[in-house]
């Protein structure tokens, strides 16, 4: 997690700012922008961000791009949604760059490995546990919540590495034996903080929560 530019060849690095460009056009087009004019809504985006960016900078690692740091993911996802969780980890990653925590030109590979990819497996857990499972709010918070997110930042490591293997930056059997294996203790981390912050929210304010509906999850059980 944040991949220094020189890691990755040119290709990468313009292959991520296509990609980011296409993504960010999808959420300029189909975020719901309006829920924002909501101050609680806006504030918690922007709580979101500031949150997200102090803790990516509590971060531990002893060579370029093999950092790790709690992800946020899953809990923004499920709170704000897809497309603006895309909003509050872009600002996020933006606040680090400008801290001096990544570089600029690894902008957008960054973005793509620590938001898009992360974000699109939250909802696709969240989406996979709706259909398969009872609609129960301990399946929301144990599973969903808690489950999703130590799953969620497991993959996520998995899915940089191999983008560093790929890119030639590390042998994959030196991020197999020497890196992975961290992530999970990590995913524990992950799980245990990003799910008791859902388990918050749901029972104190769970209008914070935009994938919890009282009638699915509480009526009727």
């Amino acid at each position: 997690m944040n991949m220094p530019a020189a890691l990755f060849g040119s290709g990468w690095l313009w292959g991520a700012l296509f990609l980011v460009f296409a993504v960010g056009y999808q959420v300029w087009l189909r975020a719901p922008w309006f829920r924002l004019r909501d101050p609680q809504q806006l504030n918690l985006l922007l709580g979101f961000a500031v949150g997200l960016a102090l803790m990516w900078s509590l971060r531990a690692g002893v060579k370029p791009g093999l950092n790790l740091h709690l992800l946020g993911a899953m809990a923004a996802t499920l709170c704000l949604g897809s497309r603006l969780a895309l909003v509050a980890l872009a600002l996020a990653l933006t606040a680090i760059t400008l801290n001096g925590a990544c570089e600029w030109t690894a902008w957008p590979l960054n973005f793509m490995l620590m938001a898009v990819i992360p974000v699109m497996l939250a909802h696709g857990f969240q989406r996979l546990v709706e259909r398969h499972l009872p609609a129960h709010f301990f399946v929301f918070v144990f599973v969903t919540g808690f489950a999703g997110s130590a799953i969620n930042v497991m993959l996520q490591g998995g899915i940089a590495s191999a983008a560093m293997a790929l890119a030639g930056a590390y042998e994959a059997v030196f991020l197999v034996d020497e890196y992975l294996p961290y992530f999970l203790l990590l995913a524990f981390s992950e799980g245990w903080i990003s799910g008791a912050l859902i388990t918050l929210m749901v029972v104190y304010r769970p209008e914070w929560v935009v994938a919890f509906d009282d009638q699915r999850y509480l009526c009727n059980k």
